[in-house]
């Protein structure tokens, strides 16, 4: 559905609901003089306040998340309670202050007998689907259905009822159809299976839940408790007055009312995770002051008035000074086991120092995978402390890494407290602990991650340990395959170079063998040589080390014997360049090779200078010929100007390759040496 029409429909119920609410605010004010029925709940112009609480929530749920049923099913809790509510205070205004005379009074009055069912049933569907939406797995659907199902049979036999048992004798509009009072009311019990649905549902997600669900679930749980508990408290307190008509309880109708209100209201905090985790101040808030309400309220009735009456000293200053001094002296214990209750009500089962310590013991004698120890660490320390994140990090060199989280769930870092993990004096990493802003670290607490982090201090030895071992396998192996890639490039750059050089002789020589046999003659024993020169060379690099010339003399006086082998005339100048570690040597020997044996395969070259030059800690080479040339841009990259590249590229130096068609190319490569 389009943004523009699900924004139409989600207002629009809630201007239905407004709409409606106003009429019925009207009809309000023109009964207000009349005293409630005996068989009315609650005050005046609740239900008005009802629908515009949930309908305003209902509209605002299914505007910004419209994929969510809860927020249409308050859509429609709206435009039902402003129904209810119209239905109520019409009737009041028709039947009561107008006598009957103004028409469809009877309807008003019907409407309220039956209505309130599906307000109360939605309640419960809510419950069973929040917060995203969906039941916890279809066996839960089919009995929320089947729930509901139940609930339409009271609601059915309350809107048959004659006469209506609100306004006593008042007919049923619809007609008499045999149901009778005793048989509505002893239907209502059909009611009670969707809200137990709903509850149980919730206790079960909320056992199962984490995280930021966890914190959604809350908000309801708090505001449903609250109305449990007003529930239980109005039971308690009318009980002893029989139920008697004109025994109403108004303050305690008020309070039940504002809880309801509050319901809707916490389902919309909890939907769209507005302001998630302030829900943890206000349920320990919550617990602490009313714990510390109820425990003077107990304290003052059980010596004023339990005292007093058995001495027959009720009310008695002397009494009441007693009770002053009892809740003085014991406020402070009553206060720590009310923050005691908030916290395990908030932050669940928490272990005490001794059951966390020996707890990890266990862990470290049964365990042997060491990574899993560490990850149990976090977890044991998190559940211990109600923490809301726990972070231990292992400093392998200068790298400070994290090793192991609580929650596993990937989460910020910042704000926590660290504390360093030490192991014969020396630090192997740290554990870092985030606590709820409600619930900070106390003394005891710091105490338990400091013990715990000494108990862990060789865990961490043995991680580290294995790591150790990790890396040096993974340098030893990455060692072993630059070896060969250096042989394997020395070889290609090297000998092939040479061997290529003796196969282009060769063609020259057996050109010239009949027209020149002198020359043919003087080429095969150059030939000769050069072939054992490769020899020589192929039998350095089997051994690993570098060509005996390059080794001895330097990186001129090798590149000077290759420029004497080559095919092509090849001119170098040295510009005072001498001598450098063997790598940077070898790396700017070979890579002229390269260049060189480019040139004879590709360029048709007649001259080849090969420039080296050194200044401000950086030696430079260049190959320069004058051949034919290629555009860099479009040409791919073969194997050699690749290994050119790598070569480089491996001691912190770079390749430049400039040429043009019919320009002839230059290779220049610079890298640092001293």
């Amino acid at each position: 559905m389009a943004p523009k029409r699900v924004r139409l429909l989600a207002w629009g119920s809630f201007a239905i609901s407004m709409a409606l609410s106003a009429a019925a605010l009207v009809f309000l004010v023109l009964s207000w003089g009349v005293p409630p029925l005996p068989t009315e709940f609650g005050p005046k112009g609740f239900s008005i306040a009802f629908a515009v609480v949930g309908g305003g929530v209902g509209a605002v749920l299914a505007a910004r998340r419209p994929g969510n049923p809860i927020g249409w099913i308050f859509c429609g809790v709206g435009v039902v309670s402003a129904l209810q509510a119209l239905g109520a205070d019409y009737a009041r205004w028709a039947l009561t202050v107008e006598s009957g005379r103004p028409p469809a009074g009877a309807w008003g009055a019907w409407l309220q007998e039956w209505v309130w069912i599906p307000l109360v049933g939605s309640l419960g569907v809510v419950a069973a689907i929040f917060p995203d939406g969906r039941f916890l797995s279809p066996r839960w659907r089919v009995a929320a259905w089947v729930a509901i199902g139940l609930a339409v049979i009271p609601m059915v036999l309350t809107a048959l009822v004659s006469p209506l048992t609100i306004y006593v004798g008042t007919p049923n509009p619809i007609g008499d159809v045999g149901v009778r009072e005793n048989l509505a009311l002893g239907s209502l019990g059909l009611m009670f299976p969707v809200i137990v649905v709903g509850t149980a549902s919730l206790i079960v997600r909320f056992r199962r839940s984490r995280g930021d669900e966890r914190q959604q679930l809350k908000w309801l749980v708090l505001s449903m408790s609250i109305v449990l508990a007003l529930v239980a408290l109005y039971a308690a307190v009318a009980a002893p007055t029989g139920g008697a008509p004109g025994d109403r309880l108004e303050w305690a109708e008020y309070l039940m009312t504002l809880a309801f209100l509050g319901v809707p209201i916490s389902i919309a905090f909890g939907v769209l995770k507005y302001r998630l985790y302030d829900i943890d101040v206000v349920i320990s808030k919550a617990v602490v002051y009313g714990g510390l309400a109820l425990f003077i309220t107990l304290v003052y009735v059980g010596i004023v008035v339990g005292v007093g009456a058995a001495i027959g000293a009720v009310g008695s200053p002397a009494l009441s000074a007693v009770a002053a001094a009892v809740v003085a002296l014991a406020f402070q214990p009553a206060r720590m086991w009310a923050q005691r209750v908030a916290n395990r009500i908030v932050y669940g089962d928490r272990a005490t120092p001794y059951e966390v310590l020996a707890d990890l013991g266990e862990r470290l004698a049964g365990e042997y995978a060491v990574d899993d120890v560490v990850v149990r660490v976090a977890e044991t320390l998190g559940r211990g402390l109600g923490a809301e994140r726990v972070v231990v990090w292992l400093d392998i060199g200068t790298e400070h890494r994290p090793i192991a989280t609580w929650p596993a769930q990937a989460g910020d870092d910042d704000d926590m407290r660290t504390y360093p993990i030490l192991h014969q004096g020396e630090t192997l990493g740290a554990i870092g602990v985030r606590k709820p802003a409600s619930d900070p670290l106390t003394d005891a607490d710091e105490k338990l991650v400091t013990d715990l982090a000494g108990q862990a201090g060789l865990v961490l030895r043995n991680v580290r340990l294995i790591e150790d071992l990790r890396a040096s396998r993974q340098r030893l192996v990455a060692a072993q395959d630059e070896e060969r890639r250096r042989i394997e490039r020395n070889i290609h750059d090297g000998a092939q170079q040479q061997l290529v050089a003796l196969a282009v002789k060769l063609r020259l020589a057996d050109a010239a063998v009949d027209p020149d046999p002198a020359t043919a003659r003087a080429m095969l024993a150059e030939i000769q040589a050069d072939a054992g020169a490769a020899l020589d060379d192929l039998r350095d690099l089997a051994r690993g080390i570098y060509p005996p010339l390059l080794a001895d003399r330097g990186l001129v006086a090798a590149l000077e014997a290759q420029a004497r082998k080559s095919p092509v005339p090849v001119h170098v100048t040295p510009d005072g360049v001498g001598r450098y570690r063997a790598d940077v040597e070898a790396a700017v020997y070979f890579c002229t090779l390269e260049a060189l044996q480019n040139v004879a395969k590709y360029a048709r070259a007649t001259r080849v200078d090969i420039g080296l030059e050194t200044g401000d800690g950086v030696l430079r080479f260049t190959v320069a010929d004058d051949g034919v040339g290629f555009d860099p841009a479009a040409a791919a990259s073969g194997s050699g100007l690749t290994n050119m590249r790598d070569r480089l590229d491996a001691l912190g130096g770079s390749l430049v390759i400039r040429s043009r068609a019919g320009r002839g190319t230059t290779i220049a490569g610079s890298l640092p040496a001293t």
